[in-house]
């Protein structure tokens, strides 16, 4: 059986005013591929997504200020926690990766998947 030919496009999405889930959901349909007709759980043949604008997203209700995005060193003591504001002045291109990485397969092509983001601010 022939290898099938994986053609890939390129989609630009422009986050200014729009909803960080909602970019997110948007973004993770069209790396993992689902967008096209000829769809195959276990074919890897997702576009390539560039988000643009990324620093004039909306955020909805009070997540800028309480939400905190966390991780552990897996040593005792090692939670660290820095708040969505924090991450957002520095890179907000971090916060619609973060969400996006969220949204992928766990499984390891998971990272083979999300190099294919490009989110500018």
């Amino acid at each position: 059986m022939p290898k099938p030919v994986i053609q890939r496009s390129a989609h630009e999405i422009d986050a200014t005013g729009q909803a960080v889930g909602r970019i997110a959901t948007q973004v993770a349909t069209m790396l993992i591929g689902k967008n096209k007709p000829d769809f195959t759980p276990h074919i890897e043949a997702g576009d390539f997504v560039t988000v643009i604008n990324a620093g004039k997203v909306k955020f909805t209700g009070k997540k800028l200020v309480q939400k905190e995005f966390r991780h552990h060193s897996m040593h005792p003591g090692g939670l660290k926690t820095v708040s969505m504001k924090k991450v957002f002045d520095i890179d907000p291109g971090d916060v619609i990766i973060h969400a996006v990485y969220g949204m992928l397969p766990k499984n390891n092509r998971r990272d083979d998947i999300i190099r294919r983001l490009k989110v500018t601010a």
